[in-house]
């Protein structure tokens, strides 16, 4: 069979060449070997495809000779022929997942990624037309698309909202690149297409690029909703951040955003400032003793007073907490069992 397609080949009979491989119904690896590869290295992609679409112009006699050449494509690193060939299939989700690829590849800034901003229109745009074909489909009886990657119409508005937001992202970071407010590197550019970890990362980078902290505390916190992240999570990662920074206000700034954001549990706020009283040897005095003090919790406050500045200091925000407030009987002994 391969002899006999190269025989056509050699000899400008592509048509033939096609129809004796469906009639004979030969391996992908024949199509692969005897037509694709010398049809896309002599430049008669274009006039490959206009023949398949004439056989067939469902293109379903071709799906898995057109799936094998995806995969031989993507193994050979030919990305941008694999996103010519996936627009001819109409193969809207796979475009979109290859425009994905074009966008976050070899970037190391958010700077380069402000300039590749198109393949995320692009990526919309696929999701968009496979969203519209979808609906068209669903109120017919439905065509049988065998090889066309499927996506239930939720999930592919899901990532519609993905791309949307990491569109802001790009924007922010960019902005915050060119204005020289950046302060991170990362041996790898985070991006919302990565998994719950790099998403985090991206939720950190925002919050911590900004002039400060409020700045990009909105875009990050959609990131962390939209995902369902772990926010204290990430809101501690950034506070260590700032202590190594040496920006203790912004740890401030950042448990206030925290707070006002409305989905904060009760003890968030603790947790945050409990994560950065672990690196409290380079607080200096005055700056720890702030963070103690926007505590909730008495107790923790007097368990932090206690290894921050010894027993005494400890007594002292306890007989102050006393002297100031109206406790239960039973408090004074509670605190007397703590020490």
């Amino acid at each position: 069979n391969l002899a006999i397609i190269s025989f056509y080949m050699r000899h400008d009979c592509m048509r033939e060449a096609l129809l004796h491989l469906l009639n004979k119904e030969s391996p992908a690896e024949v199509f692969i070997e005897g037509i694709f590869i010398p049809s896309y290295e002599s430049g008669k992609l274009h006039m490959l495809e206009n023949l398949l679409e004439t056989i067939d112009p469902g293109l379903e006699s071709w799906g898995s000779y057109l799936i094998a050449a995806c995969k031989h494509l993507q193994r050979k690193n030919y990305y941008h022929i694999l996103y010519e060939l996936q627009q001819f299939m109409k193969d809207h989700v796979r475009a979109a997942m290859t425009c994905i690829r074009f966008f976050t590849h070899g970037a190391k800034s958010y700077t380069e990624l402000g300039g590749k901003q198109a393949w995320l229109l692009k990526i919309k745009d696929h999701l968009k037309v496979y969203l519209q074909e979808v609906s068209r489909s669903s109120g017919r009886k439905k065509m049988v698309f065998t090889f066309r990657k499927k996506m239930s119409a939720t999930d592919v508005s899901r990532h519609i909202n993905t791309v949307e937001l990491q569109m802001e992202v790009t924007k922010f970071l960019h902005r915050c690149e060119s204005s020289g407010t950046s302060q991170m590197t990362d041996a790898s550019l985070p991006t919302l297409f990565g998994n719950n970890n790099m998403k985090m990362d991206v939720a950190c980078k925002v919050m911590l690029e900004g002039k400060n902290i409020e700045e990009g505390f909105g875009i990050a916190f959609r990131v962390l909703q939209d995902f369902q992240l772990e926010a204290t999570e990430v809101y501690s990662k950034v506070a260590k951040q700032l202590v190594k920074q040496q920006k203790y206000s912004e740890i401030r700034q950042l448990l206030k955003c925290v707070n006002e954001s409305g989905a904060a549990a009760k003890n968030d706020g603790d947790n945050i400032i409990l994560s950065c009283l672990n690196e409290s040897k380079s607080i200096p005095a005055e700056d720890l003793d702030n963070l103690i003090q926007d505590m909730d919790s008495d107790e923790n406050k007097v368990s932090k007073s206690t290894v921050a500045n010894g027993l005494g200091g400890a007594e002292e925000l306890s007989c102050s907490r006393l002297a100031t407030c109206s406790f239960p009987p039973d408090l004074p002994a509670w605190l007397e069992q703590k020490f």
